[in-house]
């Protein structure tokens, strides 16, 4: 077993996962306590970076395309004291560190784990149901449907149009950008009606399939929980052809007859968003024209 406890987590590999678990120290992320232990196959590991610094060093896993969904749902634009994968290592700590290191390399080595991208998640993601609180409102997950439950400081339309139900089957992907203090994110749930009417989409502000995260950042990073579980449960990358949003299932509305029952529900859906005031005049028409278009 080779081992390193630091006050940010730590790592234990015993030939054939690699368990980590975030520190209880209070400068820990509140998003890697929130995930919490994390059990990372040797399969899913691409590489581990041992380096020295001045005062710290550090650890970090390299997983391999494709093998986790937190890193599929966030395209790496977690903020480094949120990667669950990076450990600060004390100076005093270095020769340990390297050790550890050195035996994920060498049992990589020995199972000859390929480092091209895999072909299915490796790791399960978070559990479910797990529930958000963020500056837009409150987002839940329970493994079957996508609930947003909008937040007295919503957008009027939002508000007005009242909670957004979205069951899994109709979900396409999931989009998310951290909220970094400097600029405002947002966590997207992109539907397949949207994709197959060629619809681009609103600003997060405006999108009643999106939270706009503008508040704290502490907090609004947990939304990434829900986006990475989602991610988990739709089709693999590896499946979508041309890296276009994956369309999960066969959907028996979008062939033959089933097309004209696709367009009014979209129009429909327009409808209700301009009258909500969600969409303007010009936008409404501009839409209504692309999806007429795309039918």
């Amino acid at each position: 077993m080779a081992e390193i406890i630091q006050r940010d987590g730590a790592w234990a590999f015993d030939g054939g996962t690699i368990r980590i678990t975030p520190g209880l120290h209070r400068r820990v992320a509140l998003f890697r306590q929130a995930y919490g232990e994390i059990a990372v196959p040797l399969e899913a590991v691409r590489g581990v970076v041992c380096e020295a610094g001045r005062g710290r060093g550090r650890l970090g896993l390299r997983l391999r395309e494709g093998a986790d969904p937190l890193l599929q749902a966030t395209g790496g634009r977690l903020p480094a004291a949120a990667d669950p994968y990076r450990l600060e290592v004390d100076a005093d700590r270095g020769g340990t560190a390297e050790y550890v290191a050195e035996e994920i390399r060498r049992a990589l080595l020995l199972d000859r784990v390929p480092r091209e991208p895999t072909t299915a998640y490796l790791l399960p993601g978070p559990p479910v149901p797990v529930s958000v609180r963020s500056s837009d409102g409150t987002v839940s997950f329970d493994g079957t449907r996508v609930r947003i439950d909008w937040a007295d400081t919503s957008g009027r339309a939002k508000r007005a149009a009242g909670p957004r139900i979205i069951a899994l089957g109709d979900l396409a992907g999931v989009e998310w950008l951290p909220n970094s203090g400097h600029g405002e994110g947002f966590l997207r749930f992109v539907t397949r009606e949207a994709v197959f009417s060629g619809f681009s989409g609103l600003p997060p502000e405006r999108d009643p399939h999106a939270l706009d995260l503008w508040g704290s950042v502490r907090r609004d990073l947990l939304t990434a929980l829900v986006a990475a579980a989602v991610t988990a449960r739709l089709p693999h990358p590896s499946t979508r052809a041309g890296g276009a949003p994956a369309v999960p299932g066969p959907a028996r509305d979008e062939c033959g007859d089933g097309r004209h029952d696709v367009l009014l529900r979209r129009l429909r859906e327009l409808g209700d968003l301009h009258r909500d005031g969600v969409l303007t005049e010009e936008e409404f028409a501009r839409t209504k024209a692309a999806v007429l278009g795309r039918f």
